[in-house]
């Protein structure tokens, strides 16, 4: 049942502690060390500092090894279906997938000074109206699940010819199963994985370059293709940047002395790397993948026994990006205040990711998955600008007049005129960046005045910090502290 205490009763408070995440339900056993593969009980409450272990090294797999997929590949190959060509399409996704896995480093960095999730830590800004991002990440988790599982069911369909639907189920109930185990699984699954995934797709490369003519000239001049350039770069950057809530989901067991810099360097490695690579593979790729993806690598590596392997692989790949999404879907439906432990909520968004994997499958796929990885993060940059702004506030002055350097999210207050601010912040900023989008749902009319060129990933941040920044410089001063 919800927390009573974690939607509008929490908002009305004059300021509110986030001690409901220390609530029974989000706690329980945590991993004690790499390789401890017991279920994971434990929650969004913080974990003990007695009880964090790991080297930020492990950052690097964990998050390599989840963008290694079709979902990638079929990314990069938009750039291709847009007109953008080549030399232009690997351009625009280099400086999207950059900006993006910069964010995710960043926050990435807040996991071992808090022991808590992304979505948890983001309380202490938002307050109890923290309902309200949690809900978008649950069903963010949700599409995502979808994303990376269309093409898992394809491929294990293709490889064992079983129907569409019973495939997708398998997939779903591997992943359901490492999810339900949680956090020390999903770090050591990834670092297999990103040896198998690294050598398949290598292999797939280097089939592609030989028998395909991957140059390709761009189709389109002048404005749409300026336009075609800046939707590119808002495409690869949703991808990456989607991560972003997630962040500190994957660094919360280390160390909270772990160097801040080698935790943002494995993540934002692992990130950047990986989707360079993989979304390069689709730009070259092109048409190939730009609607057929098995179909497409079939072509290349050919039927036999390399044929059945690169299926088997791909069906794998969507299971390693599918995981993250379940295992932080699970932190964010705690965060709503559903007293569920998280094992069970993990399997939750792995149930509901298949009605919307048939409906992606349904037809015309890649105006669909398009849409899809577009308006499932529209919310992201300017949940970014809010807990940014407030972890600064928070972080800027300790007790002896320096940086804080640890925070425990259960104790921090947050005022409810703060907490309705950041709201505010954060729906008119969303609201700002409609007439900048560009989907087949929504052709906001900035974008289509400028050709399909789609920025609002970029307005929504920039409104939501001058809002929720400006307040709270206005404020004067750094969100309190319970003792």
């Amino acid at each position: 049942m919800p927390d009573p205490r974690s939607a509008a009763s929490i908002a009305g408070e004059g300021s509110v502690a986030t001690s409901a995440l220390s609530a029974a339900p989000f706690q329980g056993r945590s991993p004690t060390a790499a390789g401890d593969f017991h279920v994971e009980t434990h929650g969004i409450a913080p974990v003990a500092i007695d009880k964090r272990y790991g080297s930020p090294r492990r950052l690097f797999t964990v998050w390599f090894a989840p963008q290694v997929n079709m979902t990638g590949v079929f990314t990069g190959a938009l750039a291709i279906a847009l007109g953008l060509g080549f030399w232009l399409g690997l351009l625009a996704m280099l400086i999207g997938t950059v900006l993006g896995s910069l964010v995710v480093g960043y926050l990435s960095t807040w996991g071992p000074r808090t022991g808590t999730g992304q979505l948890p830590t983001a309380r202490m800004a938002f307050g109890g109206t923290v309902v309200v991002p949690a809900a978008l990440q649950w069903l963010s988790s949700i599409a995502w699940d979808a994303l990376v599982g269309l093409f898992g069911g394809e491929a294990l369909s293709a490889l064992l010819g079983i129907p569409f639907w019973a495939a997708v189920l398998i997939v779903l109930g591997v992943q359901g199963v490492v999810g339900f185990f949680g956090y020390e699984l999903i770090h050591r699954l990834q670092a297999v994985l990103t040896v198998v995934l690294l050598a398949t797709f290598v292999v797939f490369a280097v089939k592609l370059v030989g028998g395909h003519d991957v140059i390709v000239p761009a189709t389109v001049t002048g404005p749409d293709l300026v336009g075609a350039f800046i939707l590119e770069v808002t495409i690869a950057f949703s991808l990456s940047v989607s991560w972003a809530s997630y962040a500190a989901d994957f660094s919360r067991y280390l160390p909270a002395d772990s160097s801040r810099m080698r935790v943002f360097g494995y993540t934002f490695a692992g990130i950047a790397l990986a989707y360079t690579f993989i979304q390069g593979i689709g730009v070259a790729a092109g048409e190939l993948v730009s609607e057929h993806s098995v179909e497409g690598v079939q072509s290349v590596m050919g039927g036999g026994v390399i044929g059945a392997l690169a299926l088997a692989i791909i069906a794998l790949a969507s299971v390693g990006s599918g995981v993250m999404n379940d295992y932080s879907g699970s932190l964010a439906l705690q965060t709503l205040g559903v007293r569920v432990r998280r094992p069970v909520s993990a399997v939750v968004v792995t149930v509901l990711a298949f009605g919307l994997i048939l409906w992606l499958h349904a037809a015309d796929t890649a105006t669909r998955f398009q849409d899809v990885l577009l308006l499932i993060g529209y919310w992201i940059p300017g949940f970014v600008a809010v807990v940014v702004v407030d972890w600064m506030m928070r972080t800027r002055r300790g007790a002896d007049g320096r940086g804080r350097a640890t925070i425990d999210p259960s104790v921090e207050s947050t005022g409810r005129t703060d907490a309705i601010a950041a709201l505010v912040a954060f729906v008119v900023a969303y609201l700002a960046a409609v007439p900048f989008m560009n989907t087949s749902l929504i052709q906001g009319p900035v974008a289509v005045a400028w050709h399909g060129a789609d920025i609002a990933y970029f307005v929504d941040f920039a409104v939501a910090l001058l809002i929720y920044g400006g307040y709270r410089v206005a404020r004067g001063r750094p969100a309190t502290v319970r003792n």
